[in-house]
């Protein structure tokens, strides 16, 4: 399946291993070799960065990974073609503007039943490409937009609830896990994730977070390099991408992250 990877951070960071990692995921055995693509937020908009072909040895994610800029919001998605063609249409991270600021948004799962579903009808949003991912995003943004539609932005319980109320859209057509940015805040939410048996299982996701106090010999974080200053990190990934505690996402379970802290969380439902 596809491959997704969020940073959110206090003060500015560069990644330093996650495309590497991801890349390395989309070669050997692995079938995600169709497209890759990373947005840095710079404030409220982004640097996008997409190929519609394999991450694995390219030249383009090891500039990135040496010379990428250093954001507090970082977005990636390393993809495996299952709805529409390889293309640069289809590769995410897909954006669009809306309320003054860029609006991104990476899918991993399988949603073909989606062009068939009234409350996931479009407003007046249209795709560019032929994907169930980005028909999704253009779906969330139709129900964004009455939240934009003012002079101020909206209360982050607003956005929050409209995510939640998406993911509930979507989870029941497929495996669902996304990652939705405003560039302001991250939201995350984990689903199920197909395994090397076929089946499909939790979990979609999982999360990370590192702090560093800025004292001295502590300005270093494996795989994001930070100047010598407290720092606090969000990671999150569809696989662990170090040998530290990541903790796995329960099914359904949604995120809200600003500026490297967790803001909002719902819990998936245990039956």
């Amino acid at each position: 399946m596809c491959e997704l990877f969020a940073m959110s951070s206090r003060l500015p960071a560069r990644v330093t291993f996650s495309l590497e990692m991801l890349a390395r995921h989309a070669g050997g055995d692995r079938p995600s070799c169709d497209g890759w693509g990373v947005a840095f937020y710079d404030g409220l908009d982004a640097r996008l960065l997409r190929e519609p072909r394999a991450a694995y040895q390219n030249p383009w994610v090891d500039f990135i990974e040496k010379h990428g800029p250093p954001s507090h919001l970082v977005l990636s998605h390393i993809r495996h073609a299952t709805t529409g063609s390889k293309r640069l249409a289809n590769t995410h991270p897909f954006a669009r503007a809306l309320g003054g600021r860029l609006h991104t948004f990476a899918h991993n799962g399988n949603a073909k039943d989606i062009f068939k579903r009234e409350e996931l009808s479009l407003g007046r949003r249209r795709p560019i490409g032929d994907t169930d991912s980005e028909w999704a995003f253009c779906a969330l943004l139709a129900h964004l937009e009455p939240l934009w539609s003012g002079d101020t932005p909206p209360s982050a319980d607003a956005r929050y609830g409209v995510v939640a109320a998406f993911a509930d859209d979507l989870q029941p057509i497929g495996p669902a896990n996304f990652l939705y940015a405003d560039g302001e805040y991250l939201f995350a939410f984990g689903d199920r994730r197909r395994r090397r048996d076929g089946r499909f299982v939790a979990p979609g996701l999982h999360i990370l977070s590192r702090h560093c106090d800025g004292a001295a010999g502590d300005s270093e974080i494996h795989g994001v390099s930070v100047e010598s200053q407290a720092q606090s990190l969000i990671l999150i990934a569809s696989v662990p991408l170090t040998d530290e505690a990541w903790r796995p996402f329960g099914e359904g379970e949604l995120l809200m992250v600003r500026r490297g802290e967790v803001i909002e969380h719902i819990s998936p439902v245990k039956c």
